[in-house]
């Protein structure tokens, strides 16, 4: 099974452009929804933070707005939660690739390249558009301010570079020209398994 990795900074694309993914027949890994399953009832990381931080549990889940407030005033929490939630999420991303049911994987995961898991990649993809379209789209969105998204955009690494790193790039200026994109990485890489 071929492990194709999707990244993009946030506003570009990318949970639009995984799904165009899906469609063509790939099987979809989310990072995003792998930390929801296990900051859930019964998620595998409720009773290791529960142990460090038991003010961040709120009916037997992680709270990620209490986790949000304990991490800003504790400057090791960041460090210490990710050191538990981080080998759970490698855990279950294993547990998906070791049941294989397509010739791609896709897995998004929106810092790839700032957790060093390109390296577990046969290829990336990044997502990409124009600063502007970026920052219209998460105001857009309604769920934070200009700040909070300088705020992130400042902690991810830098569009240029993703784009640089990766083997393929995915203009998300418009729901068309994206899809079109999607389909020759998919064409592309089954010629490659094909002449494998």
């Amino acid at each position: 099974m071929f492990k194709l990795g999707l990244t993009g900074s946030i506003g570009m694309g990318k949970s639009t452009t995984a799904q165009m993914f899906v469609d063509e027949g790939c099987v979809l890994w989310d990072a995003d929804a792998a930390v929801h399953r296990l900051y859930g009832q019964d998620g595998a990381a409720v009773t290791p933070i529960a142990t460090l931080y038991p003010g961040a549990i709120v009916e037997g889940a992680v709270s990620r707005s209490a986790l949000r407030s304990i991490i800003s005033k504790d400057r090791d929490a960041l460090k210490k939660i990710e050191s538990i939630v981080h080998p759970l999420v490698a855990q279950d991303r294993e547990a998906f690739l070791s049941n294989p049911i397509s010739d791609i994987a896709v897995l998004d995961i929106p810092l790839l390249f700032e957790t060093g898991g390109e390296r577990q990649m046969d290829a990336v993809v990044c997502v990409s558009v124009s600063p502007e379209e970026q920052e219209k789209r998460v105001l857009e969105r309604g769920t934070m301010t200009r700040a909070e998204f300088e705020s992130i955009r400042a902690k991810q690494m830098p569009n240029d570079e993703k784009c640089a790193r990766s083997d393929f790039v995915i203009v998300t200026d418009t729901v068309e020209h994206a899809r079109a994109q999607v389909q020759d990485v998919v064409r592309q890489i089954r010629e490659r398994l094909r002449d494998a």
